[in-house]
């Protein structure tokens, strides 16, 4: 059975690549892909935005609820259409080919590239903590600026930064062995580190002080930055608003869990892998993210949460149990965590770029395996993209301070990848109308009722994004949309060809 394409049904399992990964490899995607940096650093920007513990912790647990709903909805899609591209096949299946190219064009120009390229770039930040040769203002090119808001520059840190990107690309060009054993090694250490930072702020970290302020006074609320102008916590709805303009941090901070969707061609026995590893992976990154949070609060008066040194809260509640030398022992914890989470987007987004190859709607080269069945074309074309995105620079010429517009460009679309998993975890319910009789191996937990919930609670927080951060998103919509006119010449191309 093929589709309109001439290619296999999305029902079908693909024959062409190696399945070599089982549930624990599977299960090591979604926690490596979704750890890196965020969990560090996030925090002081929603508490200052929030104003509370407790509303800190309720921002983090509507993360967390909205995170696992999501994986458990998509499972049903995963067991259903267990093909390489994931969500971009959902789309594709659910609706249209025009909508499964539009994600897929945004996750190559930004959500996937971009985000390989701030890991990365976070990456070297860090490494340059324990050698002082990398650094952001050491430039090896100088900044050379293109208009008065841009500048291009290339520093240590962006090439090592750069030099991180090559070395996760050609490993997984050499075949899927690779990818997995490096997966696995530096998610397992990175996972390790987070707890140990959790046991350490726990056992170690308890500051009487701050657990009587933080957790005697949980819902009070203290100073915080304003929503908008004249909207603050103190109201009900200002507070509601903080709470939920807050997500697209902590979102961000949990997102990249679907990676293993692209990868299911790959993945052994996927109708049950697939659905267990969502469900698992996300539940052990959502479980440690909260504690994290926890171990913050009685470490460290809310404060100095709020105010933490370029917002690094996990090394400030280090430097309170070990002063001195905790801003070196997290460099080295994050150092892992953001090489173990690069390795796991690197070798997720091909496979994506690979499924839209196959239906002609990007390069043909990207449609193709090498000897070692991985899709090397699609690894080098986003290795190339993302290497490129660390290279140009924002500049803001009131302070003179450089800024990197891969950090602009993810603001802007994070609330356009919100509308992608609303529209695919739509696709359940459209799929159980339009396809009744199609084989669901696993089937949505809770259905109709916890997957309404989600689009529900997202739809309503893409709501107060687009109304109180239309700077960050609107520009986002718009990215999407260019992908209008990239479809319909691609499509062109294709029947051209073809003819």
């Amino acid at each position: 059975m093929t589709n309109a394409a001439g290619q296999p049904a999305a029902s079908e399992l693909d024959t062409e690549f190696h399945r070599g990964l089982g549930l624990f490899d599977s299960t090591m995607v979604v926690v490596g892909s979704m750890i890196g940096s965020g969990i560090f650093i996030v925090s002081a920007d929603m508490a200052r935005t929030i104003g509370s513990p407790g509303w800190l912790l309720a921002a983090w647990l509507l993360t967390g609820l909205l995170t696992i709903v999501g994986a458990l909805s998509y499972g049903e899609l995963a067991a259903m259409m267990p093909r390489a591209g994931g969500q971009y096949v959902y789309l594709r299946e659910a609706f249209s080919p025009l909508l499964g190219f539009l994600y897929g064009w945004t996750l190559f120009l930004v959500i996937q590239t971009g985000t390989i390229a701030a890991v990365a770039v976070g990456f070297a930040r860090y490494l340059g903590v324990l050698l002082p040769g990398i650094a952001e203002d050491r430039y090896l090119v100088a900044p050379i600026h293109v208009g008065a808001s841009y500048a291009i520059s290339l520093s240590t840190t962006q090439l090592v930064g750069i030099a991180m990107i090559a070395l996760l690309t050609w490993t997984n060009t050499r075949g899927l062995e690779y990818g997995r054993i490096i997966q696995n090694i530096f998610t397992t250490a990175k996972t390790g580190a987070l707890a140990l930072l959790i046991v350490v702020g726990l056992l170690f970290g308890w500051n009487a002080t701050a657990v009587g302020d933080n957790f005697g006074r949980v819902w009070a609320a203290r100073p915080a930055a304003d929503v908008v102008p004249g909207l603050t916590v103190s109201s009900a709805f200002g507070l509601c608003v903080a709470v939920l303009v807050a997500q697209a941090g902590s979102l961000f901070s949990a997102d990249a869990w679907n990676n293993i969707t692209f990868t299911a061609g790959e993945v052994k026995d996927p109708r049950r892998n697939l659905p267990l590893a969502l469900a698992l992976g996300t539940g052990t990154v959502i479980t440690l993210y909260l504690l994290a949070n926890v171990a913050y609060l009685v470490t460290l008066p809310f404060d100095a949460l709020q105010h933490a040194p370029s917002d690094r809260v996990a090394t400030a509640t280090l430097d309170a149990v070990l002063p001195g030398t905790g801003a070196i022992v997290m460099a080295v914890a994050i150092v892992i965590s953001t090489f173990g989470c690069n390795n796991g987007l690197i070798l997720a987004g091909a496979r994506a770029y690979y499924a839209m190859s196959r239906d002609g709607l990007f390069f043909a080269a990207a449609g193709r395996l090498n000897p070692h069945k991985v899709p090397a074309a699609g690894l080098v074309l986003q290795g190339f993209w993302a290497a490129f995105l660390v290279l140009p620079r924002t500049f803001d010429a009131a302070t003179g301070a450089y800024g990197n517009l891969y950090s602009n460009l993810l603001d802007y679309v994070v609330s356009a990848a919100l509308i992608f998993y609303i529209l695919t975890i739509a696709g359940v319910f459209r799929l159980r109308r339009t396809r009744p009789q199609a084989p669901r191996p696993y089937r949505a937990f809770g259905y109709p009722v916890v997957p309404a919930l989600y689009i529900a609670g997202a739809a309503t927080i893409l709501t107060v994004l687009f109304g109180y951060r239309t700077a960050t998103t609107w520009p986002g919509l718009v990215i999407v949309l260019l992908g209008l006119p990239v479809f319909f010449l691609w499509r062109a191309a294709g029947r051209s060809g073809a003819g």
